[in-house]
């Protein structure tokens, strides 16, 4: 359903399904849409066009030269997934992308929900829309962005729901397909990825997960604190990361920070970059990041293993006129939005690996919201954490913060200084319940949240000489750890990996 404000509506579960732990549903959603015009009955020989990089020949398949400048109310076929955490909507007809990720504890769309499909010729065969979660593959954009896919939904023993979604590349005809998982009691949204090359020669491919999320002055993305250099495409040029030290992209970082915008040098902040920019991280060994909405005090977690999935990237179309007029070609009132994007077997665009003859890849890469804990600097599958130190005279403030992808009873949250334990507690964790405070530390262990400490105390030594990474934050739940973190040494100088 749509109402007359361009919003879309998201059905509610069959009755049948009330009794599931996990829901799924094939339920049509009326979408306002700007059709592609038909395409050019003419062959289009591109064999020279690069595009993204890569070669952007589409012949045999048409092009399609236009887009209606009217929208229309249109009817598309929507698979609908859902627990007690999270609601998703695919959208099979549209290369079956993930439109709609929402979290249900906050009420907040953590993937970026764009409630018209208004298309731009920006993608290899012409239309392309933004939001949601789109699968590029085997080349960025995916060629079949806005052709159909075939769509089944599987049952599995333990509850969890699995929505497959599957085509062959219109140009080598390989396999492409994607399950998309949700499993009873967890905030966990797994996509399942196997890669067929059904021809008889070597193939090359690409997998990257382009992910938007809805962005203001107040969004964050983060990347693991291992991050110092990030790249351009092809690697062309190379900047250091969060704080940009050159110019990048034609901007001289340095010189926007300013007293009113001390941090107005940092890549990780959308409301910093001007001009439409992608970078994508070096070296890191770590398996997460994301992004975060310090206004709202929500983001979401990527996480996937950097030994098959390394590539973390972001792309902005620039907080300035040129990145506002292209918000408005490609959507009517939900604003501006970067790309968060997840790739396999790669950390750069365009980069590809190779499908010998026969040869089947399969891999998993899963996201998962969070709440109130700022960006994160450690996630697993099971938990992510933050650590902030401040120091206060004698003393410091540390504030650590936890969340959980399932209901954890009674999970224990440790901080330690060195050998020491000075913080801890047993808290019940669940999705959209995280666990946040503030400790105060002296030499001598902990003090009230309330108390800086006395300076005269004899007994207690200034912290403000406090290493953070003479700190670790766990999380345990029945003896197991969860996830740990321990902040990293500042580097003293930056190689490029």
């Amino acid at each position: 359903m749509l109402t007359e404000e361009s919003r879309i509506v998201l059905p509610p579960a069959p009755a049948a399904l009330a009794g599931l732990q996990v829901r799924a549903w094939r339920e049509p959603v009326v979408i306002d849409t700007y059709e592609p015009d038909d395409p050019s009955p003419y062959p289009a020989y591109l064999d020279r066009r690069v595009y993204q990089g890569s070669s952007g020949a589409v012949y045999p398949m048409p092009f399609v030269e236009g887009v209606s400048l009217e929208k229309v109310p249109r009817s598309w076929d929507a698979i609908h997934l859902e627990n007690d955490y999270v609601r998703l909507m695919l959208l099979p007809e549209l290369g079956g992308r993930i439109h709609v990720g929402h979290d249900k504890t906050r009420g907040y769309d953590f993937f970026y929900r764009n409630d018209v499909l208004k298309p731009a010729l920006v993608g290899l065969l012409g239309p392309w829309v933004s939001g949601g979660v789109e699968l590029n593959w085997p080349q960025h954009h995916r060629p079949a962005t806005y052709l159909p896919t075939e769509s089944t939904i599987e049952h599995e023993d333990d509850g969890s729901v699995v929505v497959w979604c599957s085509d062959h590349d219109p140009f080598a005809r390989m396999q492409g397909m994607h399950g998309v998982r949700l499993a009873p009691g967890s905030a966990l949204v797994e996509l399942r990825a196997q890669l067929v090359n059904r021809t008889d020669d070597v193939q090359t491919f690409l997998w990257w997960a382009s992910v938007a999320a809805a962005v203001n002055e107040d969004y964050q993305a983060f990347f693991p604190t291992d991050v110092h250099v990030v790249a351009d495409h092809a690697k062309r040029a190379v900047t250091s990361f969060p704080v940009a030290e050159g110019r990048y992209y034609g901007v001289d970082y340095p010189s926007r920070r300013t007293p009113e915008r001390p941090d107005g040098d940092r890549l990780d902040w959308y409301r910093n970059i001007p001009v439409p920019t992608s970078y994508m991280c070096l070296g890191s060994q770590d398996d997460f990041f994301g992004g975060y909405d310090h206004g709202i005090g929500a983001g979401f977690v990527h996480w996937a293993d950097h030994r098959v999935s390394p590539g973390k990237k972001m792309w902005t179309w620039g907080d300035a006129a040129f990145g506002h007029a292209w918000n408005a070609h490609l959507t009517d009132s939900n604003g501006p939005y970067v790309e968060l994007m997840a790739g396999v077997f790669t950390d750069n665009q365009p980069d590809f690996a190779f499908l010998r003859p026969g040869e089947t890849k399969v891999f998993s890469q899963y996201w998962y919201p969070i709440q109130d804990t700022g960006p994160v600097h450690q996630a697993t599958l099971d938990a992510a954490v933050r650590l902030d130190v401040e120091t206060t005279g004698p003393a410091a403030r540390v504030r650590v913060a936890a969340a959980v992808t399932a209901v954890r009873s009674g999970a224990r949250v440790v901080l330690r200084l060195g050998a020491e334990v000075v913080h801890d507690v047993l808290v019940d964790l669940a999705p959209g319940a995280p666990y946040v405070a503030t400790v105060v530390l002296d030499r001598t262990g902990t003090l009230d949240p309330g108390d800086p400490g006395d300076p005269g105390d004899p007994g207690r030594s200034d912290l403000g000489d406090l290493d953070p990474s003479d700190l670790e934050l766990t999380v345990e739940h029945e003896g197991v750890p969860l996830v740990s973190w321990r902040p990293r040494p500042t580097p003293t100088s930056l190689e490029q990996p």
